[in-house]
């Protein structure tokens, strides 16, 4: 399948991705590569992925019908990580190596300079300094999710050819608008009456969850008929639970945990809240805008991309906790406010993030890296030893 020659003839070949995950948990980076692998056309391209540990995200992947290897990935990758990543690429004919987070990027960065073959690294986020310096060092190509990502990474030095901007995308047909989410509020024990906001991320500082029962304690105080919901697992978890008590909001702030199918959660809320200290271009915001649902948030990275402040959503400024309680209180009073900014968001999103453009682009970038990489990838990977000795 991945031989270009047959009996002095050539025809086409698939190219081979490995897919290099740099953490295996249930967050917005392997939901997109999910996703992503979901929607490659499987005539163009084959995917097998490599991943630091067996976990759902591992198990999923297989049931897709993907070859998943383990190896370990630290900031500083193991001579044994290398070797067993050189050996994936030559023994499964890898023509392109694609790294999400800056372990994945370092190991696929080193195994790609050693075996010849191109290496493109997604930044998630914002641009950071790991990234830029391991950039530089392997000349890999970046892939960016947000325009304020793209700046800062051409204003760190990073050649303009080395940088393409493909903003995330949302499957327009998995979340989809629904009149109401009761799967979801019976199972959390939430009245199908009450008004509901819900924040859908992982627990942990830079997505600001502390931030959002700040702003439920603003909100209670004038309100306290309205519950609140924050979806997802992480470090702060204990933290938050400690704060809602502290704050006397407990029976009407709810901790869930992770849910396997968000698609069922949107429908429930009546307002999506975001409030992150630090953010890309977040896929729980499109999947939002994409079930209708308005948005209240704070202006951080590549949230000032997606949402048209007054349109198809309401922002505050970066930390502002009190304004998102404020806004709130003021949307929640506005029925039919919040229908027609969730009908805005979308149509925005519609135009604007599917998720079927995201993969065109990315598609048609894997195949740019490859084809300038064509004279070297063009021997057989199975008649090079695995090593080469100094």
């Amino acid at each position: 399948e991945n031989n270009n020659r047959s009996n002095g003839k050539t025809f086409k070949r698939k190219t081979h991705v490995l897919e290099v995950l740099g953490n295996a948990i249930v967050g917005g980076m392997e939901n997109y590569v999910r996703s992503l692998v979901n929607v490659l056309p499987p005539d163009l391209f084959k995917v097998t992925c490599l991943c630091p540990y067996e976990s759902p995200i591992t198990a999923d992947l297989r049931r897709m019908g993907h070859e998943v290897f383990i190896t370990p990935m630290d900031p500083n990758p193991s001579w044994q990580s290398v070797q067993t990543t050189v050996g994936i690429i030559r023994t499964q004919g890898i023509h392109l190596l694609h790294a999400h987070l800056p372990c994945a990027h370092m190991l696929a960065g080193l195994s790609g300079a050693l075996t010849g073959r191109p290496v493109l690294a997604t930044l998630h986020g914002m641009s950071d300094k790991q990234t830029i310096g391991i950039q530089q060092v392997t000349e890999s190509h970046l892939m960016v999710i947000c325009q304020a990502a793209q700046m800062e990474a051409l204003a760190c030095g990073v050649p303009r050819s080395k940088v393409t901007l493909i903003r995330n995308g949302v499957d327009l047909k998995r979340f989809v608008p629904q009149p109401h989410g009761e799967e979801f509020r019976q199972a959390v024990g939430i009245p199908l009456d009450a008004l509901l906001v819900g924040f859908i991320g992982r627990l942990s500082w830079e997505k600001g969850p502390d931030q959002f029962v700040r702003a439920a304690a603003v909100v209670h105080k004038k309100r306290p008929d309205v519950h609140f919901v924050l979806v997802g697992d992480g470090p702060m978890a204990e933290e938050l639970e400690e704060l809602i008590g502290d704050l006397g909001l407990e029976g009407r702030v709810h901790l869930p945990g992770l849910w396997a199918d968000t698609a069922v959660v949107y429908p429930a809320l009546d307002v999506l809240v975001q409030t992150s200290r630090k953010e890309g271009m977040p896929l729980a915001l499109l999947e939002g805008m994409a079930c209708a649902r308005p948005y209240v948030g704070m202006g951080v990275g590549g949230v000032l991309e997606i949402v048209e402040a007054g349109t198809t959503g309401l922002l505050t400024a970066p930390g502002d906790y009190e304004g998102v309680g404020k806004t709130l209180l003021e949307l929640l009073a506005a029925p039919e406010q919040m229908r027609q900014m969730g009908q805005a968001a979308r149509r925005h999103v519609e135009k604007e993030f599917s998720l079927q453009s995201t993969v065109q682009q990315t598609a048609a970038l894997f195949n740019r890296l490859t084809q300038l990489n064509t004279p070297r990838r063009n021997s057989q990977p199975n008649e090079q030893p695995l090593m080469t000795k100094n």
